[in-house]
């Protein structure tokens, strides 16, 4: 298989990048070399900013592909200058949307591919879906042959994985339950919620590669794990070693009072309660099994983190928050006691 990935060394991306060099698969990345450093030896790198599009049209006049993926497009305009360039070059286009696009807040917990695609919390979301509008337009007017992917809350060993953090990362919350200080979770903890391991991911994602009976399809991959965000956070907690010290806080309360999009991430997204049908990638990869649970997908990860101190990215203005938001609840609790 000849294929060429828009981005390739992101989260989701890296795994599926390492399976495929480990079989064999004629690879190559267009990207701006930023962390091409750690990439297996056998991958080739166009390196280009995609948006530069006479640049990256001379870079793969020549080349035609079985797959294209865009891993980075996040809207419309992205995949019309996607769709120029790419045309008449593959096989199969896969573009890499959002289970965040589905129907919030949901009509049935139980996600299926069927579930209406509505987001009025999240900008972000709502970018996903039109991206998925037009290129369906381009399978049905002009035969353009289309595969999207939505995954959901996808985490590999560079990040711990939670739902109220800072816009720095995750690791000064991390930080906090390792000092012992109260950790916010957003609600009562007690929504569902599904967590992948970007190597399971992965497993998914090329099963869909040039695969006939995906062109046309919208698929998404997830773990068929289901967790609350209780069991989430003492995972973590318990690898990192130490007991949680949790504080529950209304995710409308987090999104009003916050310098953060608390109003996508947690209102449009994490404060939902979701459980993925995975039986439609089932059928069309029928090897497909997610195997990384996440108390141990988890022990990989914060053991990385601790190993890399670049991981663990300060980020005084997350804590300071934290701690105002505690001391709120608690003063708000003393005067109604009286």
């Amino acid at each position: 298989m000849k294929a060429l990935f828009i981005g390739g060394t992101g989260t989701i991306s890296t795994a599926i990048t390492k399976q495929l060099a480990e079989q064999g698969c004629e690879l190559y990345l267009i990207n701006r070399g930023s962390r091409n450093e750690a990439l297996p030896p056998n991958v080739h790198v166009l390196q280009a900013d995609i948006n530069d599009e006479e640049l990256v049209a001379g870079l793969i006049e020549k080349l035609e592909f079985d797959v294209v993926a865009d891993f980075i497009a996040f809207v419309p305009s992205q995949l019309e200058r996607d769709y120029r360039l790419f045309k008449d070059k593959t096989k199969q286009f896969m573009f890499i949307s959002s289970a965040s696009a589905y129907q919030t807040p949901l009509s049935d917990y139980r996600i299926t591919e069927g579930t209406p695609l509505s987001n009025p919390c999240w900008e972000y979301s709502r970018n996903k879906i039109a991206c998925e509008e037009y290129l369906i337009r381009q399978y049905r007017e002009h035969g353009f042959p289309i595969t999207i992917v939505r995954p959901s809350h996808t985490y590999s060993e560079r990040s711990i994985p939670l739902g109220v953090h800072g816009n720095k990362g995750s690791w000064q919350a991390a930080k906090r339950m390792l000092e012992g200080k109260p950790v916010i979770i957003h609600g009562d903890g007690t929504s569902l919620w599904t967590m992948t391991h970007n190597s399971d991911f992965a497993k998914g994602f090329i099963g869909l590669m040039g695969n006939l009976h995906a062109i046309g399809e919208s698929v998404h991959i997830t773990s068929d794990e289901t967790l609350t965000w209780n069991q989430i956070y003492e995972a973590i907690s318990s690898a990192l070693g130490v007991k949680l010290n949790a504080v529950h806080v209304s995710s409308a309360f987090l999104d009003a009072c916050s310098p953060y999009d608390f109003k996508g991430g947690l209102l449009g997204d994490k404060a939902n309660s979701v459980v993925f049908d995975n039986a439609k990638l089932k059928r069309l990869v029928p090897e497909f099994t997610a195997t990384i649970r996440f108390d141990q997908g988890i022990k990989q990860t914060i053991d990385y983190v601790l190993a890399h101190p670049e991981l663990q990215q300060a980020d005084e203005e997350f804590d300071t928050w934290c701690d105002k938001v505690v001391g709120a609840l608690e003063s708000a609790a003393a005067k109604i006691r009286g």
